[in-house]
C-alpha cells in the first residue's frame, strides 16, 4: 500500500505535505509547466540566484493556506458572532470540502501565467485576457474532471472562486456570486493584506535573492490570524489579534522595500522592457497584432525554455523582427539609464519625467530613447484588529507606523548604450531650463 500523505522539502516552509490524491493535481501538465515559469521573469539577469519557479511557489502558496485555515477555523479562535455569520463553521464535512477546495485553488491559482511570469501579460494577451482569466480556462476546461477524481470530489467553480477572489471574477463572470465562507477563503490567498500569495512571494523571492527586505515573522502573523465581523458593516472579514499588529507592519514594510529596491531595480525593469518588445514581435500574427493564443492546449507549450529558444534564435538573424532586443538580452547589452525621477526635479515639474523623455526623443531620436513609470495605486487598505479589551478597532487608530508607509513610485528613462554620456551631458546642460519652460511633444 502506498502513502497516504507526502512531504516536499522546501527551503522556506521546511516541509510541504500533500495527501496521495491531490498528487493527480500536483503531477498535472498544467501545474509541473510551472517548473519552466520563472518566478520573477528575467530578474536573474540581476540577481543570478533568482531562478526559482512558480511551482515552488504554488507549493508554498497551499501550505500557508492550508496553515492559515487550521488557524482560523480552530474553535477557541471564533467569536460567537462569527458561528452565526458563517454558519458553514458548525458543518465538519463542510470544513473537509472546503478546505481541500482552498488546498488545491492555492496550488493551481498560478497555472495561467505566460512564459516570465507577469512580463508582457497586457501586450500579448487578447483584449479582455489576463492571467486570472487563463486559470480560470485551465481549471474549467482541463482539471475539471482531475477534481472529480478526488477522494473527495470537487467543484472546479469553487476551485476557480477560491483561487481568483471576488473582484478577479466579477471581472470574467459579473453572474457569479459569492458567498460571505467564499469570499473569506479567497481571501486566505488573494487579500492584499494578509493574501498567503503574497506571504510566500516576498519570503521566497527573498531568500533566493540574497536580501533581507523581505522576511518577516509570518509564523506569528499567521497565529494571529482570525475572523472578525466589521464593525461597520457587520460582515465577516480576516484581522488579527494586537500581538500580530507589529508584524503585519513588518509584512507591509517588507513589501514596500522589496517592491523599491528589487521589483522595481532599473535593470531589471529594462530588461523587462527589452522581453515585452520581444515578445510583441514574437507573437505578432499575420494581421499585425500581438496576440498569444489562449486555446488551452496550445498555451501550455508555451514555457520559458521555449521563449528562450526562439530569442536566442532570433538574435542570430538580423533580418527577424525581434532581432533588437533578442541581442540585447542575450549580449546583456541593455538600454541604459540616463535619467531617474527625483524630488528636486519632481518639485520644479510633477510631469519631469514624461517632459524630460519627449526632450531627449526630439534630440536623439525616437528609437534610442524609452521610459518606465510605475506608481503605485492607493495606499493600505483598513483592516480590523481586535485588541486586549476585545474591542475591534481599525488598524491606523494602533499604528503610526502603517499611516507613514509611502507608495513605491519610479521614472526611469533609457538610452542606447553608446548615447549614454552624450545624454548625461545634455542633460546637465539643459535639464532646468527644459522643466522650467516645460515641452510640448507638438512643437
Amino acid at each position: 500500500m502506498g502513502k497516504l500523505k507526502h512531504e516536499i522539502r522546501d527551503p522556506i516552509h521546511g516541509f510541504v505535505k500533500i495527501l496521495d490524491d491531490e498528487r493527480k493535481i500536483l503531477n498535472s501538465e498544467h501545474l509541473q509547466r510551472l517548473r519552466d515559469i520563472t518566478q520573477l521573469g528575467m530578474t536573474y539577469l540581476l540577481y543570478p540566484s533568482a531562478t526559482h519557479k512558480r511551482f515552488e511557489h504554488s507549493l508554498g502558496v497551499m501550505e500557508l493556506a492550508t496553515r492559515v485555515f487550521d488557524v482560523i477555523i480552530a474553535p477557541d479562535n471564533l467569536l460567537p458572532q462569527v458561528l452565526t455569520l458563517l454558519p458553514e463553521l458548525k458543518n465538519e464535512d463542510a470544513k473537509r470540502y472546503w478546505r481541500k477546495v482552498l488546498r488545491m485553488a492555492a496550488l493551481c491559482h498560478d497555472i495561467g501565467h505566460l512564459p516570465f511570469s507577469h512580463t508582457g501579460e497586457k501586450e500579448i494577451f487578447p483584449e479582455g485576457w489576463n492571467h486570472e482569466r487563463m486559470t480560470a480556462e485551465l481549471i474549467q476546461k482541463r482539471m475539471a474532471e482531475l477534481f472529480r477524481e478526488l477522494d473527495m470530489p470537487l467543484r472546479w467553480k469553487d476551485v476557480v472562486k477560491v483561487a481568483l477572489g471576488q473582484k478577479k471574477i466579477k471581472e470574467i463572470h459579473p453572474d457569479w456570486e459569492f458567498s460571505r465562507w467564499e469570499i473569506i477563503l479567497s481571501e486566505i490567498i488573494v487579500s492584499d493584506i494578509f493574501g498567503v500569495d503574497r506571504m510566500d512571494y516576498l519570503l521566497r523571492d527573498s531568500y533566493h535573492i540574497g536580501v533581507a527586505y523581505g522576511k518577516f515573522d509570518h509564523f506569528r502573523l499567521i497565529d494571529t490570524l482570525r475572523i472578525f465581523p466589521n464593525p461597520e458593516t457587520d460582515e465577516p472579514e480576516l484581522g488579527i489579534e494586537i500581538g500580530g499588529m507589529h508584524v503585519a507592519e513588518s509584512l507591509l514594510l517588507a513589501r514596500y522595500f522589496m517592491y523599491s529596491q528589487v521589483y522595481l531595480h532599473h535593470i531589471r525593469r529594462i530588461y523587462d522592457i527589452h522581453l515585452k518588445e520581444f515578445l510583441k514581435a514574437y507573437f505578432t500574427n499575420k494581421s499585425g497584432k500581438a496576440e498569444i493564443s489562449v486555446d488551452p492546449e496550445e498555451f501550455l507549450n508555451y514555457t520559458d525554455s521555449m521563449i528562450m529558444s526562439e530569442i536566442y534564435t532570433y538574435a542570430k538573424n538580423q533580418n527577424s523582427a525581434g532581432y533588437e532586443h533578442a541581442k540585447r538580452i542575450t549580449q546583456r547589452k541593455h538600454f541604459k539609464l540616463v535619467y531617474e525621477r527625483n524630488a528636486q526635479d519632481i518639485s520644479i515639474n510633477p510631469n519631469a519625467v514624461e517632459i524630460l523623455f519627449t526632450a531627449l526623443q526630439k534630440e536623439f531620436g525616437e528609437e534610442n530613447i524609452t521610459k518606465d513609470e510605475h506608481e503605485e495605486k492607493g495606499g493600505i487598505s483598513p483592516f480590523w484588529v481586535i485588541d486586549r479589551n476585545k474591542n475591534i478597532v481599525n488598524v491606523f487608530s494602533e499604528s503610526e507606523v502603517l499611516k507613514k508607509i509611502p507608495r513605491a513610485i519610479i521614472g526611469f528613462i533609457f538610452a542606447k548604450p553608446e548615447l549614454k554620456q552624450r545624454i548625461k551631458q545634455w542633460l546637465g546642460e539643459n535639464k532646468e531650463d527644459i522643466l522650467k519652460k516645460g515641452v510640448k511633444k507638438d512643437e
